[in-house]
């Protein structure tokens, strides 16, 4: 049985396929169209998975999409009668609404297939019921509380429940207008990071201020009984005003959020481009440590009414990392599992196995113990990429060896970054997910304390503020960290540990933090190889791991990792078994 996954018409489109329960590919739109956070239908990514799968669209059985129209329509409806939002508002989300509903004949239309011909019957899940399964149903756990925490989606910002086996038992929705998603969006836009998905710019400046406004910001968002927040509406304009919103075929975009009561309260609004200033790092640590009180409350009254020592997390809040370190310190789970697209793109995942498990009630039989869900490319398809750009190679000085043995190129590449080299590491499937985790990514030393200059004058070309991974051998993770757990998908900020700092300062944040992900032979045995090649040159168990990219989707293609590094001032690049140098 194949089922199509997909999350259309909203940011971070993406689709996923599974056979017989297996995941056997997930990707989002973005890494095709190279468009960040692209919205629309995510045709290319049905395509790659459909190709993956050895299957034509009309070999579909089901098609499962992470939205709604008719969820909680009552409260819609009431919703509609007393604030009575702009006729534009109300049409844009008709709009939107129209073509989730009408998704057969989208793929009809793009695909050249007649209706009749498409035989997958098509489901509608909500959303953020397909973000619980998403977070639960590819988990390793026989039973979890789960819990969503997003903007908004079908009406609601919040959701959490029990999980056991094939059931996901609901127990509280809280309803638009009150989001935590939406509060951290009304802060980021009035910080100045106007692009859709600018949040995680904002988590990297909180750790460079104090939270000097805490009694403003409890009073923005307030704490109500049973793990329950209201939104001070004042400060708000999604609920009256509307949101101008964009999610058609092209990079989302959301109007502004925040009211000029904010501004009142706080200030005026950081223009964006404009000096970033001590007031506003104090205003982003103030956010984020709000955000964090009202998130531990939520999840201490999950546990309290669950009384499950595991957690699986999920929507857009749930890549905030700083927060997710810190659940074990301030809640009582032992276990938490957050699949590495906890956002709107995981939502393809979690419709598709909401249909699998809980509809078709199927027993559970896939844990997502591996990211690498993307397409990949062989030797031949290198060679010929590397042939095609042969002047532009020859222009940049560039030597080019292909290595048989697996030791050798990884040696030849760990002395490069050990020598102040920065590579790009092109490997197998691509990452499904935002984090690069190793099979499209950039490597540096981490022991340079210039390293994060190096990288920005050379590659990334982003705020000074923002902090650098580290990729390291699971058996090191308790030397390093104030932690032994395991975190494959870069979902976790935890403390280094101060003696530790000094040696790996170009994956220290100002906090004394790291975002870790942990290696091991069993996720990434070609990864994990280079790390402890490297780690025997000097005595350093991990590299600094970044987004192979430049302003731009993380590179999907080998032509797209060529082009990012005869453009950049990469010392390396190396794709698969080839290793491009530059000429010193």
């Amino acid at each position: 049985m194949l089922i199509l996954g997909l999350n259309a018409y909203h940011g971070d489109s993406s689709a996923c396929i599974i056979a017989d329960g297996k995941l056997l590919a997930a990707v989002e739109e973005e890494r095709f169209t190279r468009i960040k956070h692209w919205a629309g239908f995510p045709e290319e990514s049905v395509r790659y998975c459909l190709k993956t799968a050895g299957a034509d669209i009309k070999d579909i059985d089901h098609i499962a999409v992470n939205r709604n129209p008719k969820a909680n329509l009552m409260k819609k409806a009431l919703f509609a009668f007393s604030k009575r939002p702009s006729l534009k508002t109300i049409a844009d989300r008709l709009q939107n609404a129209v073509k989730i509903r009408d998704i057969r004949k989208v793929i009809s239309g793009r695909f050249g297939v007649d209706n009749n011909k498409i035989r997958a019957k098509i489901h509608n899940v909500e959303h953020h019921i397909a973000h619980l399964a998403s977070a639960f149903f590819v988990s390793p756990f026989d039973q979890a509380a789960v819990v969503s925490v997003d903007g908004f989606g079908d009406f609601v910002g919040t959701m959490w429940g029990a999980a056991c086996d094939n059931n996901i038992e609901v127990k509280q929705r809280i309803f638009f207008p009150h989001s935590l998603g939406l509060f951290y969006l009304a802060f980021t836009q009035y910080l100045g990071f106007l692009n859709y998905g600018d949040e995680y710019k904002v988590m990297g400046m909180a750790a460079c201020g104090n939270p000097e406004f805490m009694d403003e910001l409890r009073q923005i968002v307030k704490s109500v009984k049973n793990g329950g927040f209201q939104l001070d509406l004042d400060y708000f304009l999604h609920h009256s005003k509307g949101v101008t919103m964009s999610w058609d075929d092209g990079a989302p975009s959301m109007g502004p959020v925040f009211s000029r009561k904010m501004e009142e309260l706080l200030g005026p609004a950081r223009i964006s481009g404009a000096e970033i200033d001590g007031r506003h790092k104090n205003i982003a640590a103030s956010l984020q440590k709000r955000y964090e009180e009202v998130f531990f409350e939520i999840l201490n009254h999950v546990y309290k009414e669950t009384r499950i020592p595991n957690l699986a997390l999920a929507g857009g809040c749930a890549m905030n990392s700083l927060a997710n370190g810190k659940i074990f310190a301030n809640t009582p789970f032992k276990d938490v599992y957050i699949q590495p697209a906890a956002g709107d793109a995981g939502g393809s995942i979690g419709a598709a196995y909401y249909l699998w498990n809980r509809i078709l009630g199927n027993k559970r039989s896939f844990t997502l113990t591996k990211p690498y869900l993307g397409p990949e490319y062989t030797t031949d398809e290198f060679k010929e990429v590397i042939k095609s750009h042969q002047p532009e190679i020859n222009e940049a000085l560039c030597s080019i060896k292909q290595y048989d043995d697996q030791s050798q190129l990884c040696r030849q590449v760990a002395m490069c970054i050990s020598n102040d080299g920065v590579v790009g590491w092109f490997q197998g499937r691509m990452e499904w997910g935002p984090r690069a985790l190793g099979n499209r990514s950039i490597l540096a030393d981490p022991r340079r304390r210039d390293m994060k200059d190096i990288l920005n004058l050379k590659i990334k070309r982003r705020e000074s503020f923002r902090p650098f991974a580290p990729s390291i051998l699971r058996e090191f993770v308790s030397e390093y960290f104030e932690t032994d757990y395991d975190v494959p998908f870069m979902s976790m900020v935890f403390q280094i540990r101060r003696d530790k700092q000094g040696q790996i300062p170009a994956v220290t944040h100002i906090d004394g933090s790291g975002r870790l992900q942990t290696v091991d032979e069993n996720s990434n045995p070609r990864y994990r190889r280079l790390i402890k090649t490297f780690y025997e040159i000097t005595g350093v168990p991990m590299v600094l791991n970044t987004s192979f990219n430049e302003n731009e989707p993380v590179v999907c293609t080998p032509e797209e990792a060529l082009d990012c590094f005869l453009r950049t001032k990469m010392d390396a690049l190396v794709l698969g078994d080839y290793v491009l140098s530059r000429k010193t």
